[in-house]
């Protein structure tokens, strides 16, 4: 019986192993580099019409690629919104859309809900698993924050010293660089000197604060840091063209939401959603145009799967919008979804077409303001608590923030109402686009699953851990050896399987890595540009391959289902 079980599971991955192609030599195929930073809208920069700030570098980029203006993200707060890039799902489908999982400590999270790693549906892959199965080399420096950690299979290397100059000769690449200047954090102090007058801003205040001396340094503050993430932006780009990448490779440059001030991040409105978005080509074809056609921040991963060449798992709730599979009809809609902030319970749903945006709001009995500690750094919005709490906000739209009961539906017409302040849905001349938005929200959800329907604490207890009081273990794969290697087998569907190899008589394999990076650690001044840092080895992804193996050799095996605890053994051939 035992024989016969071991002939079943050789069949079986004999046949996964058909179409797999190892070590393919993957010069042919595009280079693929994605430019990404933190909570900014596209009013901010200059290419999108800001006269005041000066960005000359990604003016240049937007010269060299494609301008689009219409990108949207599927929350206005970092771990939901990146968890929805990596996998090209909506949150809310897969679990990942309360911020967050993982707090910096317990008690920060509420009461009865544990820290946890999100569970996906056993299909459901960080998407450069799939180049990485190509034969690309995959780097992220450095920030993930993607509700759950990541298998060793998905990057070759993720820190701040991730670079695609690591890769082997000949390799394509996909490499992100994550830029940190402009996070709500950098909001909550001052730089040592302005760019700008505070008079200079006035002209930029939003219709929905009020105009104080606070609010114009806080928007100076911003517009300051925006002109540092060019500086930063322009220090990349120069790398890239000093080790002749810059020409030949797709570049994406877009921010993993819309903007950072009170009542702008983790809103499901333009100003938190709403998102700068540009792709320069190989050779800069297409350069200087502009792209109107809605991009939904889950098309993302399908893009660059496209443009890679890379069959697309059918789960995918996003389409590619360049690239050879970009063959499906345009959207219509973009939608977004704001669930648990920190500590502050809600539930939102946004509709987006080209014009309007419809807003369906689960809880009524509280404000659209969420009393949230962190964004309390903020000097305006202390100045905004202050002023709203002694009664003396004059500002109606702003004070509306805080107004209990809110409606169960807003309607607004975006283009002629950037801020969206005059709720249409009681309008009878709006009725039909209500009721078109209405409805593409509730076929939406019934299309995609809500898991927010249910309390988080079910969520997490029933649906991801099945009824554990703790996150379920990968199970530990099975070792086959055979005359032609070693085949390996993982019981836990959904399973992604990381391996190394330790040559009888060598040593583990160990690294020194440059830091290059642009991202919270330098930024805060927690190390520095150039300094080495020690890196183990990327982790081969297993593809149902035989493993040739000598004797004394050691194969290190990292198997993990996303959100599960991860399998860790060490096989030696004797």
């Amino acid at each position: 019986m035992k024989q016969i079980s071991k002939a079943l599971l050789i069949s079986a991955l004999l046949l996964t192993n058909i179409s797999i192609c190892i070590g393919a030599q993957t010069s042919d195929l595009p280079n693929i580099i994605w430019i990404t930073f933190e909570d900014l809208s596209p009013e901010h920069l200059s290419v999108y019409g800001n006269e005041l700030v000066k960005t000359p570098h990604i003016d240049q980029l937007a010269a060299d690629g494609v301008l689009f203006t219409r990108a949207y993200t599927v929350a206005g707060v970092c771990a939901p919104s990146r968890s929805g890039i990596i996998t090209g799902m909506h949150p809310v489908s897969i679990g990942t859309q309360h911020m967050r999982t993982r707090a910096i400590k317990a008690r920060f999270m509420p009461q009865g809900i544990p820290m946890y790693d999100a569970v996906l549906p056993e299909e459901v892959k960080a998407f450069p698993e799939y180049l990485r199965r190509k034969g690309y080399y995959s780097s992220n420096n450095m920030k993930e924050d993607y509700q759950f950690k990541a298998p060793v299979t998905v990057w070759d290397e993720s820190s701040p010293a991730a670079s695609y100059r690591n890769r082997g000769p000949g390799q394509a690449f996909f490499s992100v660089y994550n830029f940190f200047i402009t996070h709500e954090s950098q909001l909550m102090h001052y730089p040592d000197s302005l760019h700008f007058l505070v008079k200079e801003v006035a002209q930029y205040i939003p219709k929905y604060y009020e105009d104080t001396p606070t609010v114009r340094k806080d928007i100076a503050n911003l517009f300051t840091r925006v002109e540092t993430l060019d500086e930063h932006v322009g220090e990349l780009i120069e790398q890239l063209k000093q080790d002749g990448v810059y020409e030949d490779s797709y570049i994406f440059f877009f921010s993993d939401h819309g903007g950072n001030l009170p009542w702008t991040k983790r809103e499901v409105l333009e100003r938190g959603t709403h998102i700068p978005l540009i792709v320069k080509f190989p050779k800069s074809s297409n350069a200087g145009t502009v792209e109107e056609e809605l991009v939904s921040s889950v098309d993302f991963a399908p893009t660059v799967l496209s443009l890679a060449g890379v069959e697309l798992p059918e789960y995918l709730q996003g389409r590619p919008f360049l690239g050879a599979n970009n063959n499906s009809p345009k959207r219509k809609y973009v939608y977004a979804a704001r669930d648990r902030m920190d500590s502050e319970v809600d539930r939102v749903r946004s509709v987006r077409d080209t014009a309007y945006r419809y807003v369906y709001n689960y809880y009524t009995d509280r404000p659209k303001y969420q009393d949230l500690k962190y964004r309390k750094g903020i000097p305006m919005m202390k100045e905004i608590l202050d002023r709203n709490k002694a009664g003396i906000l004059q500002n109606p739209y702003l004070s509306d923030w805080f107004q209990t009961p809110r409606v169960k539906e807003e309607l607004y017409h975006v283009t002629e109402d950037k801020d969206e302040l005059q709720n249409l849905a009681a309008v009878s001349q709006y009725r039909d686009k209500l009721l078109e938005l209405r409805q593409a929200f509730w076929e939406w959800t019934a299309h995609i699953g809500d898991l927010s329907s249910i309390p988080e604490i079910e969520m997490v207890s029933h649906y991801m851990w099945n009824g554990l009081d703790k996150a379920p273990e990968t199970k530990p794969v099975q070792i086959i050896e055979t005359e032609k290697g070693v085949l390996l087998w993982a019981p836990t569907k959904g399973t992604s399987i990381g391996y190394r190899i330790v040559k009888v008589g060598e040593k583990p394999r160990q690294e020194l890595h440059r830091l290059n990076s642009w991202d919270m650690p330098l930024v805060f001044g927690y190390t520095k540009m150039g300094v080495k840092q020690e890196f183990s080895g990327s982790w081969n992804v297993y593809q149902g391959e035989y493993i040739l193996l000598h004797k004394g050799d050691i194969l290190e095996i990292n198997a993990m289902r996303i959100g599960y605890t991860p399998f860790l053994t060490e096989y030696h051939l004797k």
